[in-house]
């Protein structure tokens, strides 16, 4: 809720500052400096969600009768393995079309239903994000936890 009015002011701020630096100074060093700021608001406002689509788009979720695995190719390759068995805290966050996202212990920030980071993709919380059938997941994962 913060990040997209903040986003939105800080694009139109940075563009406004930017033309008045260019029609008052006719150029110089004020238009550069305020186009580095343009561009960082044009990735708050639109570019965090490309990147996090990009990054998204290479992840692979698996759930074994022990283990839950996570693999990303990238930005850098990581490899997740959890213990079905010694996880504390499973969460289910569910749309109404099935879609959903089970993530695996407390987010890095945030409440564990809405997490507030810039990009999901880059949580440090395991996570299986915007999958398919969640509940379904969900459920088996629950199966699999209990003893």
């Amino acid at each position: 809720m913060f990040v997209i009015p903040f986003s939105l002011l800080w694009c139109g701020f940075a563009i406004f500052w930017t033309i008045g630096a260019t029609n008052t100074t006719g150029g110089g060093p004020f238009p550069l400096f305020g186009l580095l700021f343009v561009c960082i608001g044009l990735y708050f406002v639109f570019g965090r969600f490309l990147v996090d689509a990009w990054a998204r788009s290479s992840m692979y979720y698996a759930v074994t009768d022990r283990r839950i695995l996570i693999i990303r190719s990238r930005p850098t390759n990581s490899f997740t393995a959890l213990n079905i068995a010694q996880l504390s805290e499973v969460d289910i966050n569910e749309r109404a079309d099935g879609r959903g996202t089970i993530l695996f212990g407390r987010p890095a920030y945030g409440d564990s239903r809405n997490t507030t980071s810039m990009s999901p993709a880059f949580d440090h919380t395991p996570q299986f994000l915007a999958i398919e059938d969640a509940r379904r997941v969900f459920d088996l994962i629950q199966k699999k936890m209990a003893p």
